[in-house]
């Protein structure tokens, strides 16, 4: 920004850390230059006049003077007026301070404050007066909480008609209640303070009388916790919003009083809610301050004239001392005032609100770093800023400036002002202005870490309407405390940055004239470029006729600017042709807008030959654009116009055709003028050839990629808006740009790319580094999730991401991508999908899932199995990073000019590392919800877990949690088995293929994803283990539901990994004896042979066969064959000691002799 927009003045402060401080205890550190500030309280009189710095028991108030350097400028800086301790209390401390100037009551006063009364809150609850000399008035505990914050509302003249006045008042808040003095009462009691403060000092007395104050105390209610405050003032209700009010708060048949009373409006920042909107009526009782605790002093003229201690009272002997420390004041109390609404937010926790000083708005500041807008009026957050940590705030209201007024049609109305916010981020060590109130940011300064923003809100106390009249009050709003350099600066922002297009153009014309002027008579360069600024020539005319008719000004000062004008003017005019030609003839065929043979039809008709064309272009291309004063080492400026057009130009061959011969004329000029000038045989090379060679390459590199980008997509494919490419688009996109482009068309004709491998290859040896494997994977998974993040019902585009993110080799770059995804696209769904599942303790319907998760139940289901994939990347990731060293991200010689946001790749480099047991965490909680979902389980998946456990999740993944560690509860183990017994049964019972049963013992391939995959049994036995869950009951369980769902060969898979062979035998033992039992017993069919086999059969296994229950086996109809094979099985298993190993001897027989009968 140029120096006639937003400015930055400096007051000097001279004072030292070492001697504000030099009270402190020997072994504290004196010298340090570091972030001091944050630790102290800081306060500033809105005329800068005073400042105070205070930390715990100590404090130091510096007055502004005037110093003569050695040079003999003037300056104002600010000395230390008087340093001493202000605690007077067992253990308190300096907690808020604010400075209030007291406006004069003279008549001849013009607006300078009389004196500057210095208010200071401590943590016992005590809020006490004293003058810039550190001279105690007065002394008052109003609650017994530490004071938390002070806050000062002064008289300002109101700009609209129906406004009402507010009153002035001072408000200090506590931890659970807000204390307001009415600033008339406190005006006059701090006037009578101090003359009998004088007076007693001159009559050598110890005692005065303080005046009672008036005050309100109110009990702020329905808030968890309260740590700053604003007071709004005096509103009154419309009668709308009055019987809107009423309607709420009383139901259908409240009672609406006429006439809408006044109420004071409060609003509070803290936590539960983060801003809770308060509102007191007018005309409550006001109670009178009947104690005040008096720490004024008995020596009055020892205090007065020891400029060292400034302390009033320390020669009192001690038993008087005891005394009035044993006198405490009464306190009175809080008057419960109920919260009207307020911004919930259980997570968001407020930290300071500013209250702009129109008192319509306000910005809140809380601890995820962001600002936000209040609409005090609505009461509801109007604008968000993102990434403000620790931010302080501040506001600007810039009145319209008086030189505009004459050219503005409303002449007659009052002046206008803009508003401004001022947002201090010490994290960044920037300073930032954004226009209100959906404005852009029209001002940022790069200043120091530690920095103070000081912004008092108010004025002058004691101005009314009639006192005001003829004032020009001087002071600050927006102060910025640097303690490294010991500077003050003020933020100054013109009116017409507030404004848009012509009428800032304009405004900002009117704002260069009066700077004009004020720089002729002490700077005559700057007033050229101030003047060569102006755009409209009515008031470029306007400022150089007034400038001509001033008489103060020197004649050879107006004779240099005249002749600077001219010669601008003429040029331009000149320059002005030139566009203009170009302009009609070329412009748009170079950027895509008009086709070629329009303009060629148009020069025909003209009359134009091509000849004449061509040699008046090179006519002018060799003799006009290198100037007499040409150097070897800067670039023509018309040139750069020329390449300023084929670098914006969305047509690449055109541009590169011209491109071609503008390379070629410009190369012919040097060389001809080198050869006139330097008489050698050098070969001329010159910054402007280089820039050609650069502009040629980047615009061959365009051409290529702008070709695949045409091509278009093969029938059937969704067809997505042709992407248009420059070089400017390319270098203002940042260094991932190229790969953008590609991946967008990647991810419309993915099959299409393999039709085209010459041009696909091409586009690669163009953009090695660009668009390198990696980069390209990275960018394809972050476009689909994206894509995804629009439309969460389009599963199959999350999948993509998910494999997209597997094929990334850099396990650095697939670290970063993946916990970018989790954090911004992931998490907050899945937490939610969690939660409703707790909630319904099953797998909820379809109707739940779009209304908690935004997706179908079909969508949630592959939306778990995709997290649980990404999760189990991001562990893989961060445990092979440490293995190899991070990439090195490249970019291409030509493209090394890209400025814009980083890519994605480098976004993902910069990302922390992972806690890997939380991240382990989540996955085990993912594939839970996946299995529930798949599988239609009831379960409440977070019950699954311990209180350690349940608090772990959904956390940041970055931080370090205390994990679940040990043995688990019993209980807790047998419902995370049964859950996974449930699993393994649901997905046999999904894989259940009768044709795949009865084909034989060979087993048909399952598909790789979906209820049935083959995965889902490993996965069982992964969680069992994590789970503190047997295996070897799992796997006895897979084989006992496989051998009931009639899977024989996949059950002998599994049968050779069961450990305790005696339990699976005795298992299967009775569904050998289910099978049997059907096929004798309860066939439809009976034989006679069975029915003979049956009463040959040993009286015990006929008994035993009877007592079996068929109706237990899913697929009794199971071949004798099978049946035969898996009693074998159980005679190898079960040993012979084994109490039914004669029981299987007896089955074997039977099932030979019923398969030889059958």
């Amino acid at each position: 920004m140029t120096f006639v927009e937003t400015t930055i003045e400096y007051l000097i402060l001279n004072f030292r850390l070492t001697f504000l401080f030099s009270l402190q205890v020997e072994e504290e550190t004196i010298g340090q230059t570091g972030p001091w500030l944050q630790d102290c309280v800081v306060a500033l009189s809105p005329c800068s006049d005073l400042l105070v710095v205070a930390r715990e028991q100590k404090a130091v108030f510096l007055s502004a003077k005037w110093h003569t350097d050695d040079s003999g400028r003037e300056e104002m800086t600010l000395d230390v007026a008087w340093t001493g301790i202000l605690c007077t209390e067992e253990g308190e401390c300096v907690s808020s301070c604010v400075c209030i100037p007291l406006a004069s009551q003279k008549r001849s006063s013009t607006g300078r404050p009389d004196w500057t009364c210095v208010v200071v809150g401590f943590t016992s609850g005590y809020v006490r007066f004293y003058t810039e000399n550190g001279v105690l008035l007065l002394a008052q505990l109003l609650h017994e909480d530490p004071a938390l914050r002070l806050k000062c509302r002064t008289y300002e003249i109101p700009r609209h008609p129906g406004v009402s006045e507010q009153h002035e008042e001072l408000s200090i808040l506590y931890p659970a209640a807000l204390v307001t003095i009415d600033g008339f009462s406190l005006f006059q009691s701090l006037r009578a303070c101090r003359n009998q403060v004088a007076r007693a000092a001159a009559a050598g007395s110890d005692v005065i009388q303080p005046p009672p104050l008036t005050y309100k105390k109110w009990g702020l209610q329905e808030m968890d916790t309260v740590v700053d405050h604003s007071s709004v003032g005096i509103m009154t209700l419309c009668v709308f919003d009055q019987m809107k009010n009423a309607s709420i708060l009383g139901g259908f048949n409240a009672s609406v009083k006429g006439n809408p009373p006044a109420m004071s409006q409060y609003v509070a920042v803290g936590g539960g809610p983060y801003t809770g909107f308060y509102y007191a009526v007018e005309g409550s009782s006001q109670p009178l301050l009947s104690h005040v605790a008096m720490a004024v002093a008995s020596k009055l003229t020892s205090a007065l004239f020891n400029a060292a201690s400034g302390w009033l009272g320390w020669n009192k002997n001690k038993n008087e001392e005891d005394a009035a420390q044993k006198q405490k004041p009464k306190v009175e109390p809080a008057t419960p005032l109920g919260i009207r609404f307020g911004l919930p937010d259980s997570r968001r926790h407020g930290e300071s609100i500013c209250l702009s000083p129109c008192n319509t708005l306000a910005g809140v500041t809380d601890d995820f770093g962001r600002v936000t807008l209040l609409d005090l009026a609505r009461g509801i957050a109007i604008r968000m800023w993102k990434g403000y940590r620790d931010a302080q705030l501040g506001w600007l209201q810039v009145p319209e400036e008086r030189g505009d007024r004459e050219f503005s049609p409303s002449a007659s109305l009052p002046r206008r002002h803009a508003l401004f916010l001022v947002i201090y981020a010490p994290r960044r060590g920037i300073l930032e202005v954004w226009a209100m109130q959906q404005g852009p940011r029209v001002g940022a300064f790069t200043v120091g870490k530690h920095c103070r923003l000081l912004y008092a809100g108010y004025r002058l106390m004691g101005v009314n309407s009639v006192t005001s009249q003829g004032w020009q009050l001087h002071t600050q709003q927006v102060c910025l405390l640097d303690p490294i350099t010991g500077a003050l600066r003020t933020v100054n922002i013109p009116f017409h940055l507030a404004l848009s297009d012509k009428k800032s153009e304009r405004a900002k014309d009117m704002h260069l004239v009066l700077l004009a002027f004020f720089f002729i008579d002490i700077l005559e360069n700057e007033a050229k470029i101030v003047l060569l600024d102006i755009k409209h020539p009515a008031i470029k005319k306007q400022a150089l006729e007034s400038l001509l008719s001033n008489k103060n000004v020197l004649v050879s000062c107006l004779t240099n600017i005249t002749s600077t004008l001219y010669d601008t003017l003429k040029q331009q005019g000149l320059c002005s042709f030139v566009s203009f030609a170009g302009n009609f003839l070329f412009w748009g065929s170079l950027c895509g807008k008009s086709p070629l043979h329009k303009v060629c039809d148009t020069l025909q008709q003209a009359g134009v030959s091509p000849q004449q064309l061509l040699s008046y272009h090179w006519f002018f291309f060799s003799s006009g654009a290198v100037e007499e004063s040409w150097d070897s080492q800067s670039v023509s400026p018309w040139w750069q116009q020329v390449r300023s057009t084929c670098i914006q130009s969305h047509n690449a061959a055109a541009a590169l055709l011209a491109a071609f011969v503008a390379h070629r004329a410009a190369k012919a000029s040097i060389t001809s003028h080198a050869d006139s000038k330097l008489h050698s045989e050098w070969e001329a090379v010159s910054l402007e050839l280089e820039q050609w060679v650069v502009c040629v390459r980047q615009l061959e590199d365009v051409l290529v990629l702008q070709t695949l980008l045409l091509v278009p997509p093969p029938q059937g494919a969704a067809a997505g808006t042709a992407a248009q490419c420059s070089i400017k688009t390319l270098l203002e996109g940042g260094t991932g740009s190229s790969t953008v482009y590609f991946h967008r068309k990647y991810l419309h004709c993915t099959l299409f790319f393999f039709l085209l491998p010459e041009l696909l290859l091409a586009v690669c040896q163009r953009f090695p580094h660009s668009l390198s494997p990696d980069l390209l994977f990275a960018h394809c998974c972050w476009e689909y999730v994206v894509q995804w993040n629009k439309d969460p019902e389009e599963s199959r585009c999350l999948c993509s991401a998910v494999e997209h993110l597997k094929f990334i080799s850099s396990p650095h770059i697939q670290l970063g991508i993946s916990a970018m995804m989790w954090s911004t696209f992931i998490v907050k769904r899945f937490s939610a999908a969690a939660f409703l599942m707790e909630k319904v303790g099953k797998a909820p319907k379809d109707r739940l899932c779009r209304r908690d998760v935004g997706m179908g139940d079909k969508a949630v289901t592959s939306f778990l199995g995709c997290c649980a994939q990404l999760l189990q990347i991001l562990m893989e990731a961060d445990s092979a990073v440490e293995e190899v060293s991070p990439p090195e991200l490249s970019i291409e010689e030509a493209w090394c000019g890209a400025e814009g946001p980083a890519s994605i790749a480098e976004l993902a480099l910069e990302q922390r590392g992972v806690h890997y047991p939380l991240v382990q965490h989540h996955c085990l909680l993912a594939s839970l919800l996946n299995a529930a979902m798949t599988f239609s389980v009831k379960v409440k998946p977070l019950s699954l877990f311990d209180s350690k456990g349940k608090n772990a999740f959904f956390r940041d993944l970055t931080t370090i949690q205390l994990m679940p560690s040990g043995d688990m509860d019993p209980g807790l183990v047998s419902l995370r088995q049964e859950f996974l017994l449930r699993v393994l049964t649901g997905w046999v019972q999904a894989i259940d293929d009768p044709s795949s049963s009865a084909s034989g013992t060979e087993c048909s391939p399952l598909p790789p994803v979906g209820p049935r995959a083959d995965w889902w049994p490993a996965l069982c036995l992964e969680l069992g283990s994590l789970l503190q869950v047997n295996p070897d009951i799992l796997r006895r369980h897979l084989v006992c539901e496989l051998y009931n769902q009639g899977l024989d060969p996949r059950a002998e898979e599994v049968m050779l990994e069961v450990e305790d062979k005696d339990v699976l035998g005795s298992q299967l033992l009775v569904l050998t004896g289910q099978r049997l039992s059907f096929s004798l017993l309860h066939s439809q069919s009976q034989t006679q042979a069975a029915m003979e086999l049956l009463a040959r059969l040993p009286p015990t296994l006929c008994t035993w066969l009877k007592a079996m229950d068929p109706s237990e086996l899913r697929c009794p109809l199971v071949p004798l064959s099978h049946s035969s094979r898996l009693v074998s099985r159980l005679i190898e298993i079960l040993p012979e000691n084994h109490a039914q190993y004669s029981l299987a001897l007896h089955l074997l027989e039977a099932v030979d002799a019923f398969t030889t009968e059958d």
